[in-house]
């Protein structure tokens, strides 16, 4: 409210009454004029009426909810449900233009401030989490695989005569089908065994540019977070090999942002080598829902160029809740969950030590991979996999969801391209094994429980390995 309206609210009720909401309106308003000045994440995080106010005063600057408006175009945020309107808080025009998802639009300055300024605090949070000299980035309203895609494309504008892209085995369907649906032929580049650990080949990237030659290279496509015991790639020295090569170098960071063992090794590898761009989800890192990324780099003309690339309007769904989300948190309340998930990734690492050993089982020995871990299966008479697999399915009826059963054998076909031992990031694993990640928001609770379970199927599956209880009959697990 102006002063002019202030002073009419007096004519109806004490003075001393409007002064006080006045003020109280005014608290409101510093810490927006606070953050767009800044356009860094807030200290400490917003409460939610601060966050609405917000929100509703750039929905009043869109063209839609313009009073009198008389849209007369194609696209002009008409809603028809208002459930549909109130869970968006009335913005409709979503963020871009036809030519650039970071553009401006003409009816929609509510929704461009938005986008603006949800990129800004994403870029502080790449930071906070340990890559500080990135320059710029934008939320993309696409997963992980299809960002990658639109990485790979806007460099097909800078290599015309590449098609190959390198890229080191990590048994993820996504990242490996981005690189078939942007039209490139993947060089699949299998990985060493160390150990329990699988680490990166660089010899034999070495040489399979120097075989296809450098030109015909549209990138080498690392990976930081993945499934033990893959472990994240070897980004410095990568990252000096395209350097020296002058081949690109994209990074699949897709939960990365959460570590700051990935994040260091992106920062080192960008210092020390090259890196053009980087990917993470949005759900992964920041706990929205799914249907976003962030597309980062350290050129911020090649990022631009990206940004250009993408075709058309996009939606502002992934854009509006990272926004809040990051508002509700606050710059310390991201840190406390960044603090917090490494102490539950030791405690999930102890514990399930301690689970394995009771079993006969040990734990794989992966210490350079920060979010997953694994134990492993070693059943007898299981040349197939199949009672390994057993126990996956024994946890999933229980309610237990992300771990993962990996067995030997299994066999796969990805765009038409066949992997032996699929799941495993390897053709010959020496043997069965069970993941479980130590993910940001995970709980103490949630480790407990899920040992809890876990012990209980374990036990179990020993006593009755061929037999397992319907789904609903079993005795119920806490």
């Amino acid at each position: 409210m102006n002063q002019e309206v202030l002073d009419l609210c007096c004519k109806l009720v004490p003075e001393n009454y409007v002064l006080q909401g006045a003020q109280a309106r005014n608290t409101h308003e510093h810490k927006i004029k606070h953050l767009l000045q800044h356009r860094k994440i807030p200290e400490d995080g917003w409460d939610d009426q601060t966050i609405e106010l917000f929100l509703q005063e750039l929905a009043v600057m869109d063209s839609n909810n313009f009073p009198g408006n008389c849209g007369v175009g194609e696209r002009e945020a008409r809603i028809a449900s208002q459930l549909v309107a109130k869970r968006h808080y009335r913005l409709g025009h979503g963020i871009g233009r036809s030519g650039d998802i970071t553009a401006v639009q003409p009816k929609a300055a509510g929704s461009s401030v938005l986008m603006k300024l949800t990129n800004s605090l994403v870029l502080d949070a790449i930071k906070l989490s340990g890559i500080q000299s990135t320059s710029s980035c934008f939320v993309v309203p696409m997963a992980t695989g299809m960002a990658l895609v639109l990485c790979m494309l806007t460099l097909k504008q800078r290599r015309p005569k590449a098609k190959y892209v390198l890229w080191p085995r990590i048994d993820q369907k996504s990242c490996f089908k981005s690189i078939v649906t942007a039209g490139f032929e993947p060089v699949i580049i299998e990985n060493c065994l160390e150990g329990d650990e699988l680490r990166t080949d660089v010899a034999t990237i070495k040489q399979k540019i120097e075989d296809l030659g450098a030109d015909n290279v549209l990138c080498v496509m690392t990976t930081t977070s993945c499934f033990t015991p893959r472990v994240p790639d070897r980004l410095e020295e990568v990252g000096k090999l395209c350097k020296q090569q002058e081949v690109p170098h994209v990074i699949n960071n897709a939960y990365g942002v959460q570590s700051s063992k990935c994040t260091h090794l992106i920062q080192q590898a960008a210092r020390v080598g090259r890196v053009d761009a980087f990917v993470q989800s949005t759900d992964k890192n920041f706990m929205v829902p799914v249907g976003g990324a962030i597309i980062a780099g350290f050129d911020k003309k090649f990022i631009e160029e990206i940004g250009k690339s993408y075709p058309g309007r996009a939606s502002a769904t992934p854009s509006l809740d990272l926004l809040i989300t990051l508002l509700s948190l606050g710059s310390s309340g991201y840190k406390k969950l960044l603090d917090e998930r490494k102490q539950m990734f030791s405690y999930l690492s102890s514990s399930l030590s301690e689970c394995a050993a009771r079993h006969g089982e040990r734990t794989l020995q992966t210490k350079n991979n920060p979010i997953s871990l694994g134990i492993t299966l070693s059943l007898e008479d299981d040349p197939t996999g199949v009672k390994a697999t057993q126990i996956g399915s024994m946890l999933f009826t229980r309610f237990v969801s992300g771990t993962r059963v990996v067995a030997p054998g299994k066999d796969n076909r990805v765009s038409g391209y066949h992997f032996k031992n699929f799941g495993a990031h390897y053709d010959n694993y020496p043997c069965a094994y069970l993941t479980a990640a130590g993910a940001i928001g995970m709980t103490k609770s949630d480790v407990d429980l899920f040992i809890t379970r876990l012990d209980k199927v374990l036990s179990k599956y020993k006593t009755t390995p061929s037999e397992e209880v319907p789904a609903g009959t079993e005795e119920k697990d806490p």
